[in-house]
């Protein structure tokens, strides 16, 4: 329930005798001066105020009604609403007949200022809220029917489907200000800043978006995205939470292997990311020993371009030459070549997927 506090009253008081030449004093709702032009009357209890919680109306008093309560000086004394609740008094010094004018205006004025920080408060909290919801939603609880029915109620639609999408900031304004950006512009979606300079997005799939573009325009408005990882739409929250933990294996191996893509599809790179999670297992080991068997006596790289086109174009000699501008002859001593260093034949099916599967291991120079 949202209660005055010692900043807004005084910061009603420091407005008002900015403009009235009189004393302002702001009561809460138990009579307490929390704000006043004299310092020494804060915290103390004033009287007159409880006058006004206790009848809910205006209390006016002179000099010698003043005089007959405690901590009390002749004044107008308004109680300060907020959605029909009576939440403190607002008072102002002096005689009642040159003041009650003054009083409801600065009562207007206070009372806007209530429900301003009213709405900035409970704005806060929803957003935390949300936050704090989406963290288990992605978690691995998130599918109890108590956070479900409160996510529905704020508002986050937890039945739709959405795509995953990792964001690595490079520099620029935080997360933080590029989920502002993102939701403002793409509703219904979801964001979880892990870190400073790392935020998920989950996009409602609906949206059509081209990835590329949008990278593009992110960085003409200052934010320099060093790498999206963007996973397959997600039909449940379930799925959702795997979808993130593969753009996050898949963010991963993106800086380690291919430091050079800013874009990242999962679609495209479903069999590297998997094993990059496991790319600490001593039998993936063996898929990258033939490959630095060769790449130790390929100074100028050209075998294992020879060898990645090759994979690229499924072992097609005639459509793995034209594209590497060699002739078939060329090719083929390449990939004796390379069987020869590596231990490995590239021509059989499964030396292929041996290399292949190795090259989606193999760090970047």
């Amino acid at each position: 329930m949202f209660e005055l506090d010692h900043d807004l009253a005084q910061d009603i008081v420091d407005r008002a005798m900015a403009i009235l030449p009189c004393n302002v004093n702001v009561m809460d709702s138990q009579g307490l001066i929390l704000g006043s032009g004299e310092a020494e009357r804060i915290n103390t209890r004033h009287e007159g105020a409880q006058l006004v919680l206790a009848n809910g109306r205006i209390v006016e008093l002179d000099n010698d009604a003043a005089k007959c309560l405690k901590g009390v000086q002749p004044g107008v004394n308004l109680p300060l609403m907020l959605d029909g609740r009576l939440i403190g008094v607002l008072g102002l010094t002096g005689d009642p007949q040159q003041l009650r004018t003054y009083g409801e205006l600065v009562r207007m004025t206070a009372e806007m200022l209530l429900a301003q920080r009213h709405l900035q408060v409970e704005q806060h909290w929803r957003r935390q809220r949300c936050d704090d919801l989406l963290a288990l939603l992605l978690g691995s609880s998130g599918d109890s029917t108590r956070l479900l029915d409160e996510a529905q109620q704020l508002g986050l639609k937890p039945q739709l489907a959405r795509v995953p999408c990792l964001f690595e900031l490079e520099s620029g304004p935080p997360a933080e200000a590029l989920a502002t950006w993102l939701m403002s512009r793409y509703p219904d979606g979801w964001c979880v800043s892990p870190a400073r300079q790392s935020l998920l997005w989950c996009r409602p799939a609906a949206v059509a978006l081209d990835e590329q573009r949008l990278l593009e325009r992110l960085q003409r408005h200052g934010w320099h995205v060093q790498r999206l990882a963007v996973g397959p739409a997600a039909q449940s929250l379930e799925q959702l939470r795997r979808g993130y933990r593969r753009v996050r294996d898949l963010l991963a191996y993106g800086r380690e292997v291919l430091p050079a893509e800013r874009l990242l599809n999962l679609t495209r790179y479903r069999l590297p990311a998997l094993l990059w999670r496991h790319r600490n297992d001593d039998a993936l080991d063996e898929l990258l020993e033939p490959l630095l068997r060769i790449r130790s006596k390929d100074a100028s790289g050209q075998l294992l371009n020879t060898l990645r086109a090759w994979c690229t174009h499924d072992g097609q000699s005639q459509a793995c030459a034209d594209a590497l501008g060699i002739h078939r002859n060329s090719l083929r001593y390449r990939l004796e070549r390379i069987a020869e260093l590596g231990e490995v034949d590239p021509q059989r099916l499964d030396g292929m997927l041996t290399l292949y599967l190795g090259l989606q291991l193999l760090p970047a120079d």
